[in-house]
């Protein structure tokens, strides 16, 4: 389905590229600014189906973009929102994660742009309701923790790492090559182990995941 979209990129080259990617899949990139005053204003009165932002850009140079996001998704409860970093900043994807109970939010590094057919897909989860959060953020916050995570084996960890992605039981499943019960298995082990919240709700699922990992 084609989506009204709003690009926040203060690179011109990476933002008509991104124009260029989301004309190219039928969608409608209603408008594509270079700092977080306009964003705030374009999205506040075109209200599109879903913003994609840069962390950083002008007026401050600093998180203007993923504060203007924020902002909006106050504003606009349920705006599907995927913002996109250069770096690695676990804080930043914390903030986002909190903000509104963390529905169709997405963190990525734009290294995944490269990927289209993998970021386009990443953008239907994030106007799905869903959460992504990019592999290498996961991985960031894995490491932080130590003590109940010993608890888990290696392949727990590894169903972890991708229930935290927010990867369908099935996903998970045709990703590490095993069944449909053995990922059942794996994952009821992980929430008794980690004392987690068990739900059949995979929004929800990901958010009480990725809980225990921001502690």
């Amino acid at each position: 389905m084609p989506l009204r979209v709003t690009l926040a990129e203060d690179s011109s080259l990476l933002r008509e590229g991104l124009v260029g990617i989301m004309e190219r899949f039928g969608h409608e990139v209603v408008d594509a600014v270079a700092d977080a005053d306009t964003l705030v204003a374009s999205v506040t009165k075109t209200r599109p189906d879903i913003l994609i932002t840069d962390v950083r850009m002008p007026p401050g140079h600093g998180n203007d973009g993923l504060r203007a996001a924020i902002r909006l998704r106050k504003e606009l409860p349920g705006l599907p929102v995927l913002v996109l970093s250069q770096f690695v900043d676990q804080s930043y994807a914390t903030q986002l994660l909190d903000s509104d109970e963390g529905v169709g939010v997405g963190y990525l590094l734009k290294d995944r742009i490269s990927a289209v057919v993998n970021f386009m897909a990443a953008i239907d989860r994030v106007v799905a309701g869903e959460t992504v959060v990019d592999p290498d953020v996961v991985r960031q916050l894995l490491g932080r923790r130590h003590d109940p995570l010993r608890t888990l084996s290696g392949r727990e960890r590894e169903v972890l790492a991708l229930m935290a992605e927010g990867r369908s039981n099935a996903t998970i499943g045709a990703l590490l090559h095993i069944s449909d019960a053995a990922v059942n298995k794996h994952i009821g082990n992980i929430f008794g182990k980690l004392d987690l919240p068990t739900t059949t709700d995979g929004h929800r699922r990901v958010l009480a995941v990725l809980a225990f990992l921001r502690d």
